[in-house]
């Protein structure tokens, strides 16, 4: 996992948790929550440069040692102590505890019922109480009984900040009314708060220091004489294996120390004993990022025999596959298994070696001798339009999920033989879409289904028998779940595993999004006349984004609040989403690709247009590359880097 943050295949906000959870952090544990570093210090311009040093906190050194002042006086007290039975420390409090995570989320259930046990019923005096950024950070630096870190909330969850459910929180002593927290005046709300402390988590800066905080929080710093030279030391019951609470028989003495290390927080478990890596430079990592653009937008068009559109894409190019594809399906359901081959990794490897398309077309679709292979020849429904969801790959590649049969079933084949493996029923009537959840290892993932009968069916691919259920050769599957409140024929949806939640939309009426257990959570209303909606994804840091048949796009927070809107005149076909949930590439009949900003919907790039309309899009497993299918039967490979927009578009806020 080190590695892999090293590599930048994962961010430093999942590294940051992966750590926590191996260290014994748990949201399950008030006195052991996860931990969390402030990265900003700036709370107070009206606007916030990304760019400069200055606005971002010194990660080498712990929380009370960043003020120079307060240092000194933790510095001397550690000097100065005098106990026999207490060793010295710096800090008599900690940077978490159970009442400081309460503190942080009070305006949030369950922890508001929590926090009112701990308080004996009444909220605590408004002075004391949560209600403003810029001052729990002003007091982090100058209060010597403040050293409090973050919380992971502070990185995702927006709702924390907003008092929805109106508790009467107090007036403060100059008479300002504590309701919702006061933000910074460069976040006009608490999403663009959290998505810009996000932003700042994942830069360049705190990249480049973030292992020393951990060597603090959860290395070798955490301990010994390493901590003592980085003033890090505190209270002796804050660490792990101080007390052997086994060895304390009187169990009214066992009690107190027991409230003791409750009430004074606890260290993470030490994981190293020496130096963090640090992570690997942006440069080293995606160099092109860094050239003059030398790579070209369009690295190739792969024009097919069938002039029949291609409706869909699927891109599952992983290098670990058997066979890495880009497996494309036509209109007439005539689909190809073309080889992938990954792109040079940086400039100079085109002149080492014969530079190689990335897509190789299937031979049996360029030599028409194994069509048939590739046919699919059921028949559909006549009232069905063969579209991108009517189809769905495994991410092995080896098997191609259809619906749209008149017998209201879908079916599974094989994509190298073409033959039928599985019918699966379940659905009253046609089914009109299908989805699948991304992939767990061995291939295990979440299908589903929608139907005219306006109903969704969750099913469960069994990657290691390779078909629908736990036992595939059964005439009968089961669905995992039944998804009703449509009530109209579902016309697209989306599944996230990694959230646990359905979202999915019909012919009239708002998006619905539910549980995998069935439960339905939310509604999803758009603006007025959005009540057709046509194409929905969910990112798995819980945007929802959908477009609507009167041309508009909405961005959706999980829970339910409309953030974002913006009308385009293209009809657009096909969306995708980054795999971090900030971009969003769009294409439609007017044949050009757009990249967007998925928070608030802004346009930053447009690919140069085709000559012909975009029917269904993918993303290669290393996104470098954007396949769009034509409605010309071709496929255009668009190259792709979204470090670029990252670095062009989002210093200042």
């Amino acid at each position: 996992m080190t590695q892999r943050w090293q590599h930048r295949e994962i961010s430093n906000f999942e590294y940051l948790i992966f750590l926590n959870t191996i260290a014994g952090r748990s949201y399950n544990d008030l006195n052991q929550y996860p931990v969390f570093p402030w990265v900003i210090t700036n709370y107070e311009s009206e606007e916030l440069d990304l760019t400069l040093p200055s606005n971002f906190r010194d990660l080498s050194k712990p929380i009370g040692a960043l003020n120079p002042k307060r240092a000194a006086f933790f510095a001397e007290r550690y000097e100065s102590w005098e106990d026999d039975q207490v060793p010295k420390f710096h800090y008599g409090t900690h940077y978490s505890t159970a009442s400081f995570v309460l503190a942080w989320l009070l305006r949030i259930e369950p922890f508001t019922t929590y926090f009112l046990n701990l308080q004996g019923g009444k909220f605590d005096h408004a002075d004391r109480t949560f209600s403003s950024v810029s001052r729990a950070w002003r007091n982090s630096q100058r209060d010597t009984s403040d050293i409090k870190e973050l919380i992971p909330e502070f990185y995702y969850l927006p709702e924390m900040f907003v008092n929805f459910n109106n508790y009467n929180l107090g007036v403060m002593d100059d008479g300002t009314v504590v309701s919702d927290v006061e933000l910074p005046p460069w976040a006009k709300t608490s999403e663009d708060f959290v998505r810009i402390n996000r932003l700042a988590l994942e830069s360049e800066f705190v990249s480049c220091q973030l292992h020393q905080w951990i060597d603090l929080i959860f290395g070798y710093k955490q301990q010994g004489p390493e901590a003592v030279r980085a003033l890090n030391v505190f209270y002796y019951l804050t660490y792990e294996g101080a007390v052997n609470l086994n060895s304390i028989a009187d169990p009214v003495l066992r009690e107190a120390v027991e409230a003791q290390i409750r009430s004074f927080g606890q260290t993470p478990s030490q994981l190293l004993i020496e130096p963090h890596p640090p992570r690997g430079s942006a440069m080293q990592v995606s160099p092109l990022m860094f050239t003059d653009q030398a790579q070209q937008d369009v690295i190739m068009v792969l024009k097919f025999p069938s002039n029949s559109p291609v409706t869909h894409v699927a891109a599952n190019t992983q290098p670990g596959l058997a066979t890495p594809a880009v497996i494309t399906v036509t209109a007439n359901r005539l689909f190809a298994v073309n080889k992938w081959h990954n792109l040079p990794a940086h400039q100079g490897a085109v002149q080492d070696q014969p530079y190689q398309l990335p897509v190789e077309i299937d031979p049996l679709i360029a030599s028409n001798t194994g069509m048939h292979r590739r046919q699919i020849t059921d028949l559909l429904d006549q009232s069905i339009q063969v579209h991108s969801q009517c189809f769905v790959i495994t991410s092995d590649n080896r098997y191609i999920l259809v619906c749209g049969f008149w017998d209201k079933s879908f079916r599974v084949y094989s994509t190298d033989t073409g033959k039928l493996i599985q019918v699966v029923f379940g659905h009253w009537d046609v089914v009109t879409c299908l989805t699948r959840s991304e992939s767990y290892i061995g291939g295990n993932c979440y299908i589903l289904s929608g139907s005219r009968d306006a109903t969704l069916l969750l099913w469960y691919w069994n990657g290691k028998s390779s078909g629908i259920g736990d036992n595939p050769g059964s005439e009968t599957t089961t669905p995992r779940a039944i998804l009703t409140g449509h009530d109209y024929e579902i016309t697209c949806a989306a599944v996230c595993a990694e959230l646990g939640l359905v979202l999915s939309g019909s012919q009239e009426g708002p998006c619905l999004i539910h549980s995998m257990n069935g439960d339905l959570l939310r509604t999803l209303e758009g603006p007025e006349n959005c009540l057709k909606p046509k194409l929905i994804q969910a990112s798995r840091e819980g945007h929802c984004v959908i477009f609507y048949e009167n041309g508009l796009f909405c961005t959706f927070s999980v829970n339910g609040k409309l953030q974002a809107t913006v009308e385009t005149d293209d009809n657009i076909r096909a969306i995708q989403l980054s795999r971090d949930g900030q971009y969003l590439l769009t294409g439609g009949d007017g044949g050009v690709v757009v990249v967007r900003q998925v928070s608030d919907l802004k346009k930053l790039f447009a690919y140069p247009g085709c000559d012909a309309g975009i029917r269904a899009m993918a993303l290669s497993y290393d996104q470098r590359c954007i396949i769009s299918g034509m409605a010309s039967g071709s496929i255009v490979l668009f190259y792709n880097d979204f470090n670029r927009w990252h670095h062009e578009y989002q210093t200042r806020y």
